[in-house]
């Protein structure tokens, strides 16, 4: 592999190929901005769909929404993030170049495949975003393993979770299984709270102590620990259902006071002047907001998968976008608090978040209002990034160094 460190090859190589989050930020942030208004214009008015009644035959439009919402945006995040982090945290060569490109085409080609108006086998798409998963997870793999960093192994194992939990859901809509489809999304829900759980653990505290020149508050294990284990134990009861009721909602219960406990902590009513930081913790904060309301809910089906996109929107996009527009400045050379004014961007994705999961429970009768609105607003958010960040991402580094 390509060593980026070295400037005679990095100078050769496109800006957009230096790092992973560059083709994975921009391409995470376009397909969220295009495929929500997509998703409605074709399940309201498929009249006007770019895509005919054999795409929707074949990959049903509630198949389709959730998993290039989880699987497509937010995994490419995902990946755009942990394979820029994964250099700093071991001083190992990133990805780049051909080997980055390729893991991006295997990407995009499966949120292509999904697209097309005619009939394709279902293990085509499968195996590209396979492939994106396990070039992800074994880089991740490699450089951990190479330093011995076994605190950060967690990440390509929870990757190869993820494959596994993909490809099942290949197999669900091959099936016209939606019960499993269902069990599915809400496990990925809790994987991508699980994910936030950990990294955001590191990285809200850090950056909010650094901004307001205060010392970062120590962790307590005790409660770090068991906020991964009720999280994890989400995970596997989403897909397995093998607890009561009455148990998942103690576990709900129980992260979500943890949850506020290890937000309060961070200091953040001392964010408000400044919103690389408050957005991050408004985003956080929406996910012991969603877990305490779902477990209100949880014998009623239709406020709870409405409260579920509390987190999908306000806690996962929120601060996904968050996050790609600070890495975005950082990693580029760029003074983070000192770039394109993104609070519009930032207000927008919290106010989708309450008009797509709370006015639709308060009143239900302008309930295509709530979804149009919500999903302007979306559009708003993430089409102000790709607007600001498009020249940032294409252009190499400002200050001259590599990546």
């Amino acid at each position: 592999m390509l060593n980026i460190d070295d400037p005679a090859v990095t100078e050769k190589t496109p800006a957009i190929w230096r790092l992973a989050f560059r083709p994975f930020f921009l391409g995470g942030a376009t397909l969220a901005a295009l495929y929500i208004p997509l998703w409605l214009v074709t399940w309201f008015m498929p009249q006007y769909s770019l895509f005919q009644s054999e795409f929707w035959s074949k990959v049903v439009p509630l198949w389709w929404h959730p998993h290039e919402m989880l699987f497509g945006f937010a995994m490419a995040i995902v990946a755009g993030f942990l394979l820029t982090a994964v250099k700093s945290w071991t001083n190992q060569p990133g990805l780049t170049g051909i080997a980055l490109a390729v893991t991006f085409f295997c990407w995009l080609t499966a949120r292509v495949l999904l697209l097309l108006p005619f009939d394709i086998p279902l293990l085509v798409p499968a195996l590209f975003d396979s492939l994106f998963l396990g070039l992800t997870a074994f880089k991740l793999w490699t450089s951990i393993y190479k330093v011995k960093q076994w605190h950060n192994i967690g990440f390509p194992i929870m990757l190869l979770l993820a494959l596994c939990i993909n490809l099942l859901s290949y197999y669900a809509l091959n099936e016209r299984d939606f019960t499993l489809s269902n069990h599915i999304w809400q496990a990925m829900i809790w994987w991508m709270a699980l994910l936030i759980t950990i990294v955001g653990g590191r990285v809200i505290p850090f950056f909010t102590a650094i901004r307001i020149k205060q010392e970062k508050r120590e962790a307590i294990p005790l409660l770090e620990n068991a906020l991964i284990l009720v999280m994890l134990l989400l995970v596997i009861q989403a897909i397995g259902q093998f607890l009561p009721k009455t148990v998942e909602q103690w576990l709900l219960v129980v992260a979500g006071v943890l949850h506020l406990i290890r937000w309060a902590r961070w200091n953040p009513h001392k964010t408000l002047k400044e919103p690389m930081l408050w957005s991050l913790h408004i985003g956080y904060l929406l996910l012991p907001v969603t877990l305490l309301a779902l477990a209100w809910n949880i014998d009623n089906l239709l406020a709870y998968r409405n409260l579920l996109h509390l987190f999908a929107i306000g806690t996962l996009a929120g601060i996904c976008l968050s996050m790609i527009s600070r890495v975005s400045l950082g990693h580029t050379g760029r003074n983070i608090y000192a770039g394109p004014k993104m609070s519009i961007a930032f207000a927008s994705i919290a106010l989708a978040a309450i008009f797509r999961a709370l006015m639709p429970i308060l009143m239900p009768e302008h309930y295509q209002i709530w979804l149009w609105s919500s999903a302007a607003l979306w559009f708003i958010a993430f089409g102000l990034f790709v607007w600001h960040y498009t020249p940032v991402l294409f252009s190499p580094r400002v200050d001259g160094r590599p990546g």
